[in-house]
């Protein structure tokens, strides 16, 4: 029995890709002003709130359907509204994460409208009825009181298999909670570093520039500086094929990117469609043999909420009911 329960866990923390992501209705979903300080993704359109949440739900729920079709388990957390409207709440993946032995983080997020998003009392039930029971939870949250944030799986890009963690630096990344939470999770190395836009201000989140996938990586290193770019790409290039993709390219989301399995282990990546238009054809080639490209229109969330496809997926690793010995 005790074979058997260390042979699962030694799979289970092998595993780059999730096969179940939470993914959270956009009921409220607005242009946040809060965030808009520091993330250029985001743009004010002339339309009603009415009709944007329209297009916003029309978009999600496509993806949610077509994403269980194609085999990813999907647990739609319809969260309990408080009495904050959270515009960005359609992006979960920045408040928390899960790990293969069962536990649940939550995370200091920067914007006050932001903090608001995080129920785990009412997530952890949504997860149990999914079949993915939380077995412990952890939280960074103290570190609020000094002001120091991060941002989940927006400011972390994971290299689940090589236990290490890839970050851009920002407000949104504190280098003492980054550390912390490395540290507590047991992965063993934290490259970290500076960011550029051509405004001079630091990329808001790394994942919209940056993507790891099992075999690959999608990057746009022009944005790092030199001396800590060739480290990264070195450091990257070790055991993936490494995909630059340019700064134009990154604001199309082409970073925005998630390798996923489904619950029959085929490899499918998830991304928008305005990132598959700009990918090149010889990229998009390079992709596919990483897995079943699987592009989503979420034209209205993209430009509004300046988030994409990956941003709309929390990974979930924990095991499912089934599994568990």
């Amino acid at each position: 029995m005790l074979k058997q329960q260390a042979i699962l866990e030694k799979k289970l923390s092998s595993v780059q890709n999730a096969n179940c992501v939470v993914m959270v209705p956009p009921k409220e979903f607005a242009f946040n002003a809060e965030t808009a300080q520091d993330n250029e993704f985001q743009h004010q359109v002339n339309d009603t709130t009415g009709h944007i949440r329209q297009l916003a739900m029309q978009e999600f729920n496509t993806m949610v359907e077509q994403l269980r079709q194609a085999g990813v388990q999907v647990v739609v957390f319809d969260y309990p509204l408080g009495n904050i409207e959270t515009p960005d709440a359609v992006f979960p993946n920045n408040w928390f994460s899960t790990t293969a032995d069962g536990r649940l983080y939550t995370f200091p997020m920067a914007c006050k409208n932001r903090q608001q998003e995080v129920k785990t009392e009412a997530l952890v039930e949504a997860l149990e009825f999914a079949g993915r029971p939380v077995l412990a939870q952890d939280d960074l949250l103290d570190y609020l009181a000094q002001d120091a944030h991060l941002e989940s799986t927006g400011v972390m890009v994971k290299d689940h298999l090589n236990k290490t963690v890839y970050a851009a630096l920002s407000q949104r990344c504190d280098r003492e909670v980054l550390e912390d939470y490395a540290q507590r999770i047991g992965y063993e190395r934290v490259v970290s570093f500076q960011t550029a836009l051509p405004s001079g201000k630091p990329i808001y989140h790394t994942n919209v520039m940056m993507a790891i996938g099992e075999g690959f990586c999608v990057i746009c290193d022009e944005v790092i500086p030199e001396f800590e770019r060739r480290f990264v790409l070195k450091s990257l290039a070790k055991d993936k094929q490494v995909i630059s993709i340019s700064l134009e390219q990154m604001n199309q989301f082409c970073g925005n990117i998630l390798q996923l399995e489904t619950v029959n282990g085929e490899k499918v990546i998830a991304m928008s469609q305005s990132a598959y238009d700009a990918f090149s054809a010889a990229q998009l080639a390079q992709l596919s043999s990483h897995g079943k490209l699987m592009p989503f229109n979420v034209q209205t969330i993209e430009n509004i909420g300046g988030g994409s496809v990956r941003c709309m997926l929390g990974e979930v690793f924990l095991p499912s009911r089934t599994h568990q010995l």
